[in-house]
């Protein structure tokens, strides 16, 4: 059941962030490619097709000259994106934090300590940014995007020091994603209300808050490619394993910069600015040059020698763990071992080892979930595991699950 919750929440992030990434583009797009050589109060019209149907489309820089009797706000794409986001981080990262959260080798913290800082980091990254938005920097937005793009560099080597390689480039995106809510919530939206209200009273709107609103609206059209690929990178070691993970991030949010631009450049029809494709090819050549560098996990020794959480000393006592490490090596570690052995494969899939018992007990639930209770490993069963050897896993991880609080599992 709480993988099923994992999945419905995720789904629903996905959808709301397809709803929000959606809408985004889209004003950014029309609001570059507006048509402003036009008489009237308007400051820009556009003239579309889609669907069978023609729409003429017309904006206004400050406000019309008085309120619409029906007005569509784009917001809840936002904030059901974020609230999601933050759901599925505390089930995923919080809940399964001896897993996937903090790194014993790079800290030693206990769990709490490593949920607070994950809590506490994310609110902290949009105090800074928005004091700087709104210091003297707010009138010079090239250097403020520096600025931007140096705090989320830094964030991403701190997030380093503590916590695992997945974890760090997921948190750098939800740190990035929750700068870009809070743009939305505590100043586009705001500024948004104040011209409506002025509007409503009959008061002159004072343009300066569409200005301010625009500022932030275009910081997230550049942070939002970044942040799709940081929220996909748990599924690639290759990005998240690396000792230069961080590094590898920082060239990501540069590659959403020179992407965005040429889009951006295209839709204002202010050129065709092909040299960003170089520039983003090399970016990403970068990258993998980067992603070859050793993987961020521990030795056969180190694990060997190395002290089991509670979690994992639950399911090593168990009476069926001696019966399990002539299985999960056996059947699993030509592809999950620090030097595959297995054709084609050259780094453990999402980096889980699974050669000695510390590699066993840390991710059982995991054997659970896709060797015991489902056939997802091994795929194809290509190390042909037996019915027997399934169940024993489901009475393995039962038994340990038995001594600890919020595991359920079925034998």
């Amino acid at each position: 059941m709480w993988d099923w919750l994992a999945l419905a929440v995720r789904w629903l992030h996905v959808i709301t962030a397809m709803a929000w990434i959606g809408s985004s583009f889209y004003f950014i797009a029309l609001d570059l490619g507006l048509n402003r050589d036009i008489s009237g109060p308007a400051d820009g019209e556009e003239w579309q097709v889609h669907g069978g149907g023609f729409y003429h489309v017309q904006k206004y820089l400050v406000a019309p000259e008085r309120m619409p009797e029906h007005l569509t706000w784009f917001k809840w794409e936002s904030y059901s994106t974020w609230l999601s986001g933050a759901a599925l981080l505390m089930i995923v990262y919080w809940a399964g934090g001896e897993l996937y959260l903090i790194d014993a080798a790079k800290a030693d913290l206990a769990l709490w300590q490593g949920i607070a800082i994950s809590a506490i980091s994310l609110s902290v990254g949009w105090l800074i940014y928005d004091y700087l938005c709104k210091s003297a920097l707010g009138a010079r937005p090239t250097v403020l995007m520096v600025l931007l793009f140096v705090l989320l560099v830094v964030m991403g080597w701190a997030y380093n020091q503590v916590f695992t390689g997945r974890a760090v480039l997921l948190h750098l995106g939800a740190f990035t994603a929750t700068i870009m809510t809070a743009n939305v919530f505590f100043i586009i939206m705001p500024n948004q209300r104040i011209v409506v209200a002025d509007l409503t009273a009959g008061r002159r709107a004072d343009p300066k808050y569409g200005k301010i609103a625009k500022l932030r609206s275009t910081h997230n059209n550049y942070l939002t490619l970044p942040v799709i690929f940081l929220m996909l990178s748990n599924h690639y070691p290759l990005a998240f394993a690396t000792q230069y993970n961080w590094v590898i991030a920082a060239l990501v949010f540069l590659m959403g910069v020179t992407i965005r631009h040429y889009f951006n450049t295209r839709h204002a029809r202010a050129g065709n600015p092909t040299w960003t494709w170089l520039v983003t090819i090399l970016l990403f050549i970068a990258i993998m040059a980067l992603s070859q560098a050793p993987l961020m996990q521990d030795t056969y020794e180190e694990s060997e020698a190395r002290g089991l959480t509670r979690t994992e000393m639950a399911f090593a006592a168990s009476d069926h763990f001696d019966d399990i490490m002539n299985v999960v090596p056996g059947r699993c570690a030509m592809c999950h071992a620090r030097e595959p052995y297995y054709e084609g494969i050259r780094r453990a899939p999402k980096n889980i080892l699974l050669e000695t018992p510390a590699d066993v007990a840390k991710s059982a639930r995991l054997i659970y979930l896709q060797a015991g209770v489902t056939h997802a490993m091994p795929p194809a069963n290509v190390t042909f595991m037996e019915a027997a050897e399934r169940s024993l896993i489901r009475k393995w991880y039962a038994d340990g699950a038995s001594a600890l609080p919020f595991f359920v599992a079925q034998r």
